[in-house]
Parts: C-alpha cells; sequence; structure tokens
C-alpha cells in the first residue's frame, strides 16, 4: 500500500510558483536532498564524469533500486489527460485513477518544435524552449524524476519521424549536408535541459532517451533506413556534442531498442554504442496479445536479459516503454498480470522503472486507465502493490552522494563508417579520442601506410583519404585508426565498400547479388521483427550467386518479420513475384506490401520443399486483419502509385517447429 500523504510531496510543493526573477517562468522547488551522508562518497561510471552532484546521486539511487521496487512512469503525464482539460502544473491522469502521480514524467522533444503540448506552433523557438523547461520543473516540484524523449523530424525532408525516406542519419553524421540542421537541434535541447533549475538554482536531472526502438522500421534511425555502424555513431556524436561541445552537465544518457530478442543479448547489443555512453539499459515492449502467456514469456526472457547485461556492465535496467495496445480493455487483469510476471523472476523482477506512454485524450488510448474505464480498477490493484513506486513512494532519489569515476580515454572512427559504401576517389577520415590529448592519430587502408591525422576546428583529427580510382570496383577495404596516448596505442577500424552497385530493374525489391558477399551488409538493408536472423545462401537461390537464407525463431513471439523500404511507382505491374523454398513445415508466409499508407496482405504456405516462382496477382492482396481502418481498400493503381515498404513475415502455425529455415531469392513487381 501507498504511504500516508504527508511526505516528500508535501514538502516540495512549498514554494512551487515562485518565478525566475526577469523571466516569469515558474521554478520548481528544491526537492529534499541532504548536504552529507555517512562514509565516503558511492563511486559510479556514468556516460558524464563531470555531471552534478545531483545527477549523480539519481544514478546512484536507480542503481540501489533494483530489487526494492518498480517505479511507475507516464508519458505526458501533466501535459495531455482524460481527465483534465488544460495542463496546470498539478493535475494528472495517474493522479485522478490512484490519487497519486507518477514517480517518472515523461516528455518529448516534440515540445520543442511546438508539436506537443505545452509548445505550440504558434510561439516563438525561445518560447517553446521555456515551455520544456517548465515541464521539467514541473514534474521535479511534484517529487518526480523526469525523462526526455526524441521523436525528431526528418532533417532531410522537413517531415515528421515516421517519413524513413533520405537516409537521414548519413546526413546528420558529421560531414553530412544537414549536419548543421542536427547541430541546431541539439542546440534547444540543451538550452531546455540547462534551464531546468530549482529554487535553489541547482540543476534539475533528467535522463535523455533518443533514437528508440531503432531496431524496429517505423523511424527514419531506424533498421533498414540507416546501418549499424551509423546508428552507433550518430548516438555517440548525440553524446559527444551535449556533453562536451555544450557542456550540459544533468543528463544521463538511455539506449533502448524494441522488443522483443528472445532473450538474445547479441541482438540488444547490435546497435549498441558502448558503455561510455549509456547510463540506462531500456527496453521498449507493447501488447497486442492481451497478456497471453507466450508474449509474457518472451518479455520477461528480455528483461532478465537487459538486467544481466545492465548489471555486467554496471547501468540502470529499465523497462523504458509499455502498454497494451490491443483492443481495448480485452484483459480486465493486464497490469496486475504484467507486473506479477515481472515480479515472479527473480532478475527480470530487478528492472529499475516502467514507463507507458501518453493519454492524448480524444479517440486515443487510456495507457493509464481513469476512473470507468475497464483496466481501471486493475490499474488501482496495480499501484496498491507494494512493489510499485509512486511520486509519494520516492526517497531519497537525491541524498546520496556520488563520486563519479574519470572516464578512460576512448578512440571512435567517426566516418567512413562501417559497410559503408564510397563511390568517390576521395573522402574525409574523421576521429574522434575523448577523455585524453593523443600524441599521433593516424590512418590506413589494409594495413600499409600510416597516414597522419590533424585536429580541426569541430574537435575531429581528420584527413583526406585519396582513393585509387581503380579501386570502385565493389571492392572492400579495411580502414583502421590509431591514437597513441600515453603510451599506449587505442585503434578502430571499419570494413568499406568501394564503387557503385549496379541498380535493380524498376520494381525489383532485391536479388541478393549486391552485397559483395556480405552476410552483415545484407542483414542491415532490412528491419528485423521479432527473432530471426538473414544470411546469403549459395546453394538455394533461383538465379545468381545467392539467395536468402531467413532463418526464424517462434520461441519469444508467434511470427517474425523483415522489412525493406521501397519508394516506387508500381502502377505498371500487376503482381508480386519471388522465388521461395518453404520448410515442410505447417507454418506460412505473408507477403505485405505498404502502398497508400494502407498494408495490404498476401499469404502463401511454407510446406512446399523443392523450390518455386510465386506469383500473388495485386487484385488478390486483401488489407492486413488489424487494419480495420481501410477494410474495404484494394492494391488498385491508385494505391500502386506510392509504394513505400514491402515486408515478408513468417507465421507460427498450429504443431509446427519453432525453429527453422526459409530460402527466397529475386523479389519484384511484374
Amino acid at each position: 500500500m501507498h504511504r500516508p500523504a504527508v511526505n516528500r510531496r508535501s514538502f516540495v510543493l512549498l514554494g512551487a510558483t515562485a518565478a525566475v526573477a526577469g523571466t516569469g517562468i515558474p521554478m520548481a522547488s528544491a526537492a529534499p536532498r541532504s548536504t552529507a551522508s555517512a562514509g565516503a562518497p558511492m563511486p559510479v561510471r556514468i556516460v558524464d564524469d563531470k555531471a552534478t552532484s545531483a545527477t549523480r546521486a539519481l544514478f546512484a539511487f536507480l542503481m540501489r533500486q533494483q530489487g526494492k521496487g518498480v517505479l511507475f512512469g507516464h508519458q505526458h503525464a501533466l501535459s495531455y489527460g482524460f481527465t483534465f482539460p488544460t495542463q496546470d502544473g498539478e493535475s494528472s491522469d495517474t493522479k485522478a485513477a490512484v490519487g497519486d502521480h507518477p514517480a517518472l514524467f515523461g516528455w518529448d522533444t516534440l515540445v520543442l518544435d511546438g508539436d506537443e503540448r505545452p509548445g505550440s506552433k504558434e510561439q516563438t523557438e525561445a518560447e517553446n524552449i521555456a515551455a520544456l523547461t517548465r515541464c521539467f520543473q514541473q514534474a521535479d516540484a511534484l517529487g518526480g524524476i523526469n525523462t526526455l524523449s526524441a521523436h525528431m523530424p526528418n532533417f532531410v525532408t522537413g517531415e515528421d519521424f515516421y517519413d524513413t525516406s533520405g537516409r537521414v542519419v548519413s546526413q546528420i553524421l558529421p560531414g553530412g549536408a544537414k549536419h548543421a540542421q542536427y547541430n541546431a537541434f541539439l542546440d534547444r535541447v540543451a538550452k531546455a535541459v540547462k534551464g531546468a533549475r530549482r529554487e535553489d538554482g541547482t540543476l534539475i536531472p533528467v535522463i535523455f532517451r533518443p533514437f528508440h526502438e531503432n531496431n524496429g522500421g517505423w523511424f527514419w534511425w531506424g533498421a533498414g533506413h540507416t546501418t549499424s555502424a551509423e546508428y552507433i555513431e550518430i548516438f555517440r556524436y548525440t553524446v559527444e556534442y551535449l556533453r562536451d561541445t555544450r557542456r550540459v552537465r544533468n543528463l544521463l544518457y538511455s539506449y533502448s531498442p524494441n522488443s522483443s530478442f528472445g532473450g538474445d543479448a547479441s541482438g540488444y547489443l547490435k546497435t549498441y554504442p558502448g558503455d561510455g555512453y549509456v547510463d540506462v539499459l531500456g527496453y521498449d515492449a507493447y501488447d497486442n496479445s492481451a497478456g497471453s502467456e507466450a508474449w509474457l514469456e518472451g518479455l520477461v526472457k528480455d528483461l532478465a536479459m537487459v538486467v544481466r547485461l545492465a548489471e555486467e556492465k554496471g547501468k540502470v535496467p529499465a523497462y523504458t516503454e509499455f502498454g497494451e495496445s490491443g483492443e481495448e480493455g480485452r484483459n480486465p487483469r493486464w497490469f496486475t498480470e504484467l507486473l506479477g510476471a515481472i515480479k515472479a523472476d527473480p532478475v527480470a523482477r530487478r528492472v529499475t522503472y516502467m514507463q507507458t506512454w501518453a493519454n492524448f485524450g480524444g479517440d486515443a488510448r487510456q495507457y493509464v486507465p481513469v476512473p470507468g474505464h475497464a483496466l481501471h480498477a486493475d490499474f488501482v490493484q496495480y499501484a496498491k502493490d507494494p512493489y510499485t513506486v509512486f511520486a509519494r513512494d520516492l526517497r531519497g532519489v537525491y541524498t546520496a552522494r556520488a563520486r563519479a569515476l574519470p572516464n578512460t580515454p576512448f578512440l571512435h572512427l567517426v566516418t567512413p563508417t562501417d559497410r559503408q559504401r564510397l563511390t568517390n576517389p576521395e573522402t574525409t577520415v574523421r576521429v574522434r579520442v575523448t577523455h585524453a590529448t593523443p600524441s599521433l592519430v593516424t590512418y590506413a587502408v589494409n594495413g600499409g601506410r600510416a597516414w597522419r591525422l590533424r585536429l580541426d576546428a569541430d574537435g575531429f583529427y581528420s584527413g583526406r583519404w585519396k582513393i585509387d580510382p581503380a579501386w570502385l570496383d565493389n571492392r572492400s577495404v579495411t580502414l583502421s585508426v590509431d591514437a597513441r596516448v600515453h603510451g599506449r596505442t587505442l585503434t578502430d577500424s571499419a570494413l568499406v565498400l568501394l564503387g557503385e552497385v549496379a541498380p535493380l530493374p524498376p520494381g525489383w525489391i532485391d536479388d541478393f547479388e549486391g552485397y559483395a558477399g556480405d552476410d552483415t551488409t545484407l542483414s542491415e538493408a532490412y528491419s528485423h521483427i521479432n527473432a530471426n536472423t538473414t544470411a546469403l545462401s549459395p546453394d538455394h537461390k533461383a538465379s545468381g550467386s545467392y539467395g536468402l537464407a531467413y532463418a526464424y525463431d517462434f520461441s519469444s513471439a508467434g511470427y517474425t518479420g523483415i522489412g525493406k523500404s521501397v519508394d516506387a511507382d508500381w502502377t505498371a505491374f500487376s503482381s508480386l513475384a519471388l522465388w521461395l523454398q518453404g520448410d515442410g513445415s505447417g507454418s506460412g508466409a505473408t507477403l505485405q506490401v505498404v502502398a497508400g499508407g494502407v498494408y495490404f496482405e498476401y499469404n502463401v504456405p511454407l510446406s512446399d520443399t523443392s523450390g518455386r516462382e510465386i506469383r500473388a496477382p495485386f487484385s488478390e492482396f486483401a488489407p492486413a486483419p488489424w487494419d480495420t481502418a481501410h477494410a474495404g481498400d484494394v492494391l488498385d493503381t491508385a494505391h500502386l502509385a506510392d509504394v513505400t515498404a514491402f515486408n515478408l513475415y513468417l507465421g507460427h502455425g498450429d504443431g509446427a517447429a519453432v525453429k527453422g529455415v526459409v530460402y527466397v531469392d529475386d523479389i519484384r513487381a511484374e
């Protein structure tokens, strides 16, 4: 049960409406904290070894919290809801539902763009920055912890984060055409976070979670739209710019891919930026299965994997986004069964917090069910469970005396990135060395002559790499970089692809010939949903040198999928064709074409093991069963004029094998 209301919250509300002189921005009151604690300061290893004392204390608190209870968080708790019309700094659906605010208050950089309240398109840039700052202050005044996610605009097209065109990450990395625009975006983030001060002038800590759910393909920073190496480098650049260039000292940094991994740590770490760039190991997973046993088992397996990794690396494990996203109220005990499954696992229960999404109002889903909702009574029981932590239950968040251990010197190759394809005979090599000043930085190609790199105005050790034009023949080379630091050598390397690849004919999605025989390059070209692996197969194919070996694993989910962006006009074609060799199981494949914003599907059995051509007429495609808003649509010329993606899903049949391999080749419209 929750403790009585005479608590930390009643203390912090005193003076919460005081304003910064000359700004009119309400200031949060100082949360209770001790100036000293018994014994020596607790050593912590965090991304920013110059972080404020409160930021270090927050990290120490979250580390100590493991196994003592899971903090509940809610996105936009104070700015959107079903129970209050306007943001007043006091009202939240969580409070209306259970009588207390969440322990974590989530915000998003969309406030800075005026796309989410309290930001507005009618406000100036400075006013939207101040609005986000005020959000941090209001949440802190209520005794909560702040988190900040980032749904960033497409810096190439100017559209939103769902516009996956333009290979955006490659364009915002150093040297990219949109790099300056990305820096300007980070400047606004820095101003909002650095402006978040308490009444006593101390900075309010914020957990920053950029580039989330990147292993899915729905955001421009997701799989299939950037490579793992590009993702790692833009994450590192973001941290270095905020920490080292803008000197933001009140941030912790979170990394949070999306479910599911089947407990496979290698899949989770595929895009991991490194221990020096992450404080919180997060994990996002929504449920559209009504809390099925299989979904809960998969969730707990993955959360346990995240917790183990966090404990190995000295990080905070967190369930950074969760929610029931199926039909409203399908399982009236969804919250308590979810909590029960997490608590029952001795490892997964050590996750520190779990945060759900915003109650945007109107016809939006109630991720926090308010009175009158079918899940409200169960959410009340969830909140009453002694293992859940809300704002009133927080104790000692900022009391710890923590000492940040000095960061160790680190080198990484910024450009070109691993598996990047270069088509010009000259490029710039950029290397970053952090937490040290090297005496010498060099690069070499295929172990040849070492060429010196020099410090440039942007803080990189850089130089021109002149490539022999004869090498632009679709070969791969190894680019290695070295730095001498305090008598030892730091090193990094990348496999770089040289030369153009012949474009596929109109309508073609893939013939699996353009990956230089490299499985990693193939994998990077697709988004991956749930547990699967892809590899080039020289033995199972329709033509050429390679086909696709598509290995599935249904042990943690009943389906798995791969997808590729298309961005094409298919009005000249009448069917989708591919070569397919099934595995003789009772499972099935679903060919999915995303056209005109509608998800059209065609089902194919996997029973045939001989390998044959499949032709699926567009007239026989139907909207996905879950896409009820487009139930009557047909895949006609109007839709085919705007094809944006192709996905190949495999679904587990009753009694069929859990693991297996199918083979695919020559996917095209014809």
